[in-house]
């Protein structure tokens, strides 16, 4: 778990282009925030986090079940950073910030038209 990355990773990057190729500017994990959003639109008052399906709990995704070992361990990590989300998203709309959530597994090459469009509907 050490070799785990928390920021800069290959679904922030993509989303990080699409909203600069869009003209939008915005900060990175800003860490004055709960939460440390991946990126925040300081403009629009809006944070975008970007969530790995396994570790924040996807519900219905193939990629969010649980390894087999030690499952009891990761039922606590797992629902753990579920929780924290929760207060974290709770404090930020508390104090007036727009919150976005992207799944990993929606940011695909696949669903991008769908993803890319319902983001900037959210920032207009």
């Amino acid at each position: 778990m050490a070799k785990i990355r928390g920021d800069e990773t290959q679904p922030e990057i993509v989303v990080r282009k699409f909203l600069f190729s869009k003209g939008f500017r915005f900060r990175k994990n800003v860490k004055t925030l709960p939460g440390k959003p991946d990126i925040v639109l300081p403009k629009y008052k809006t944070v975008i986090f970007i969530h790995g399906c396994f570790w924040h709990k996807h519900k219905n995704c193939k990629k969010a079940q649980l390894p087999e070992t030690r499952k009891e361990f990761w039922e606590k990590k797992i629902s753990g950073n579920v929780e924290r989300d929760k207060k974290n998203i709770r404090q930020l709309k508390k104090t007036g910030w727009q919150v976005i959530v992207l799944w990993q597994c929606r940011l695909g090459k696949k669903q991008s038209d769908r993803w890319q469009k319902s983001l900037i509907e959210k920032l207009s």
